[in-house]
């Protein structure tokens, strides 16, 4: 077919030789307006707007359950608990209660918020120019009508039921992280300021593990005995045996200088607490010329004749003293439990 053929009214406009622009051609990117608003039926039906009003907020209330459950689970699962949920299989019954609680109480705050905006928010579309990024004293007082106007058509003024409910979950899901702070470990309660040591306590050699007697202990001689009961293949022995291991010296009573020590041992057998006060490490290391003990760790040196006060080093106070004496058996004994924590300084201390 030759272009005599063509019809005209499909043939190109003339070109412009300079340009190459086609004559007659409109913007290629002309502005297609916004579609007409369509109203929502919750914008001329108010009791589709409650019905929307409650849907939300039964969404926060039950993201608000959520987060109580999440709190209960921590007091009501044990953390060894397994028990079999289909088709999980057998998990622990601890993290599958707080996966599913958070995860309900995140979830319904989400959905709730967007069913808020979707139903009851407005949703008519506003077009604005673009503006430089330095704002004029005009645009700034827009924004803040703008902010006004937004604030009003959320009707977070007049939907009171779901401002409150909002708040109330907003309120509640912060408590799941302050919950999360029991991961940390058990308080310790009372449990730095007590040991195994208590009255009527045999001291056993923890060489020989038999009961300790007073001829067994010779003037400058070092013995490390532990209480009575306490056995090494014990679950808890490290733990016990941190509190409770002593140092056993013997010192000529002429030679002990502080009063209380000389009263608290027997025949001038003194027993110190074996932890050292600055990071609690064990404490090996006996000068028998000066009394001296040495801290292996950070050379704190203690003075176990003048009631193991700290006489060089970091640690901040004096060994523990545990006060003993002999039973009817001729074997030495605990007459109480130390009088002060054991080991590095805590902030019950003072």
């Amino acid at each position: 077919m030759s272009s005599q053929e063509i019809p005209e009214e499909v043939l190109p406009a003339e070109q412009d030789t300079a340009h190459g622009a086609v004559e007659g051609a409109g913007d290629p990117f002309a502005d297609p307006g916004l579609p007409a608003h369509r109203p929502r039926i919750q914008d001329i039906d108010e009791r589709a707007a409650r019905r929307s009003e409650r849907a939300v907020a039964f969404m926060f209330t039950l993201s608000m359950l959520a987060t109580v459950a999440f709190i209960a689970s921590y007091v009501i699962f044990p953390v060894d608990q397994i028990v079999y949920i289909w088709p999980f299989g057998h998990v622990s019954s601890l993290n599958f209660s707080l996966g599913l609680t958070l995860g309900v109480a995140l979830f319904c705050i989400g959905a709730g918020a967007v069913h808020w905006a979707r139903t009851l928010m407005s949703d008519v579309e506003v077009a604005d120019d673009r503006h430089a990024i330095e704002a004029e004293p005009e645009v700034k007082a827009k924004v803040l009508a703008d902010f006004a106007d937004g604030a009003a058509e959320s009707a977070i003024g007049r939907r009171k039921l779901i401002r409150n409910t909002m708040f109330g979950a907003l309120a509640l899901v912060p408590l799941s992280g302050v919950m999360l702070l029991r991961d940390l470990g058990p308080l310790p309660e009372k449990k730095l300021r007590v040991t195994l040591w208590a009255k009527g306590k045999q001291l056993i050699n923890m060489n020989t593990m038999e009961p300790l007697r007073p001829e067994d202990v010779v003037v400058g001689s070092l013995t490390f005995a532990m209480p009575e009961g306490l056995e090494e293949d014990a679950h808890d022995f490290q733990t016990q045996i941190a509190k409770a291991a002593l140092m056993i010296i013997r010192i000529e009573p002429d030679n002990i200088k502080d009063k209380r020590e000389r009263e608290w041992a027997h025949e001038g057998i003194v027993a110190f607490s074996k932890i050292c006060t600055h990071v609690g490490c064990p404490i090996s290391l006996y000068e028998q010329q000066t009394h001296h003990v040495l801290c292996p760790c950070h050379q704190s040196t203690f003075d176990l004749s003048d009631g193991a006060r700290v006489i060089f080093g970091p640690a901040g106070h004096a060994l523990p003293q545990l006060r003993i004496g002999v039973n009817s058996e001729g074997n030495l004994e605990a007459l109480g439990d130390f009088e002060e924590p054991v080991g590095p300084a805590f902030w019950e201390r003072g």
